[in-house]
């Protein structure tokens, strides 16, 4: 395909690696309504070097990390060697971070670290007790439950692969529960239990973890893989105060971009990087897309898309 058929945008970017996320699944298998336009490359986000630039803010050679903004969905996406795209959907890439580590991390890291820096915002600490994250063994989960461990929170991880335990451990969690107590519907009002959550499920499992956070507990919710539904109660949240935060990953300003991936680089273990990770060519992408969906796939996937 020549560079001329790329959509038109200020920045290209000569793409290292991009991902496969469960958005970029959908797109690829057609089990969802995320493409709203054909021909599209799917690719939510990517990492690489400015190739051309007609934007002062960027240059030739600068290396930049772009998560979100409807790329991969209306915007080709980053599953392609060059993407080209609007310079206000790009930062700079951390110093610290190589575009492999970038793409590693993801915009499922980048999102976990959204929503640990909303529950700081929401006055949860360390010592308020135990923190449930739900789909544990996907990439926002993996990663959420490690930056809570490293900032010194205690973790409990949900899961509906028990056997998976020991990656589940090495990554920070303290304890694990099955997702099955969580998934089916329940009390508007149970056992006051957490201090807060992360949530990338929704439906029941969001409705039941809301159910059972502490007085004043907070929830920050960033996914839908159970459902879109939230079949709950105000309950929890004028008879305990707890609060549910959205986290939209999608469109944060910049400022908040680049604050997310500073925290990235000093927060999150090196080494967790590569328990999350794997890498795959970008020739195996339909295939690795379908077993994603099938709930085949733990953790992040990286596409090196010159390989």
């Amino acid at each position: 395909m020549e560079q001329s058929r790329l959509p038109q945008a200020d920045v290209l970017v000569k793409v290292d690696y991009s991902t496969l996320n469960y958005k970029d699944a959908l797109a690829i298998t057609g089990q969802g309504p995320i493409v709203r336009s054909f021909p599209m490359v799917p690719g939510i986000d990517l990492a690489g070097v400015v190739e051309h630039s007609d934007h002062a803010d960027f240059k030739p050679g600068q290396r930049v990390i772009l998560n979100g903004w409807g790329v991969g969905e209306q915007h080709w996406g980053g599953l392609a060697q060059f993407a080209r795209v609007d310079a206000q959907w790009l930062i700079p890439a951390p110093d610290s971070i190589s575009s492999l580590q970038a793409m590693a991390i993801g915009t499922a890291g980048y999102t976990a670290m959204l929503c640990v820096i909303a529950l700081e915002k929401a006055g949860i600490r360390p010592d308020a007790g135990d923190i449930l994250v739900t789909g544990a063994n996907g990439g926002v989960g993996g990663y959420a439950i490690a930056i809570l461990h490293k900032l010194g929170y205690r973790v409990v991880a949900a899961t509906g692969r028990p056997n998976e335990r020991d990656y589940l451990t090495a990554l920070g969690a303290a304890d694990i529960i099955d997702r099955s107590t969580l998934s089916a519907p329940g009390k508007p009002l149970q056992k006051e239990r957490w201090a807060a959550g992360v949530d990338s499920v929704g439906s029941h499992t969001l409705a039941n973890l809301c159910a059972s956070v502490k007085a004043d507990g907070a929830v920050a919710a960033c996914g839908m893989a159970q459902g879109l539904d939230f079949p709950a109660s105000v309950a929890p949240f004028i008879l305990r105060g707890v609060s549910l935060l959205g986290v939209n990953s999608v469109t944060r300003p910049r400022a908040e971009r680049i604050q997310a991936w500073s925290r990235l680089a000093t927060d999150l273990p090196a080494d967790i990087i590569d328990r999350i990770s794997r890498d795959i060519p970008l020739r195996e992408a339909v295939a690795t897309a379908h077993d994603l969906m099938a709930g085949k796939v733990q953790g992040r996937v990286v596409v090196d898309v010159n390989a």
